[in-house]
């Protein structure tokens, strides 16, 4: 898996691109996913997404993805779970002071965004971590936000 992840941050403009399709399509499904219930779709959809972001990005499934904003490298892998930038304690080469045969993700973070087209989401602070959210899809959290603004589920809207 860290390879894979290392792999997905290296080519993180491939996969910018690639959500910038996928987000519309989302955004379309919501109608169906809204006649079908949020709460029903709720465990297909995130089992699909746990898969497949979890192959790519080592996906924790915090709920509140913010790929798009860390350079596709997800903040949930830091040891210390940090949201908001390396914690002071990052090696000389790069590499994480808790496992240091890690790189750090925010190393990772800054390196990835720069490959970017909206490489400056990274200076943008993220809210703290709801862990009531944990496992959750945050695609249908898109779909959601989309069809009513104003809802309590209404978060970062990301690479979710």
């Amino acid at each position: 898996m860290y390879s894979i992840r290392l792999w997905t941050v290296r080519h993180a403009r491939f996969f910018e691109r690639a959500y910038r399709i996928f987000e519309p399509l989302i955004v379309k499904l919501q109608p169906i996913l809204s006649s079908i219930g949020y709460q029903r779709a709720e465990k297909p959809v995130s089992m699909v997404e746990k898969i497949s972001k979890g192959l790519l990005f080592d996906c924790k499934m915090c709920g509140q993805c913010i790929l798009s904003s860390t350079g596709m490298s997800c903040p949930m892998n830091c040891p210390k779970s940090l949201r908001n930038g390396p914690c002071g304690g990052v090696r000389a080469n790069g590499n994480c002071e808790v496992k240091p045969e890690m790189r750090c993700v925010w190393v990772e973070a800054w390196d990835g965004s720069q490959k970017m087209k909206g490489d400056d989401k990274i200076h943008v602070v993220q809210l703290p971590v709801d862990h009531s959210q944990k496992g959750s899809s945050s695609w249908l959290r898109i779909a959601r936000n989309t069809s009513n603004p104003t809802s309590d589920h209404n978060d970062v809207k990301e690479w979710n």
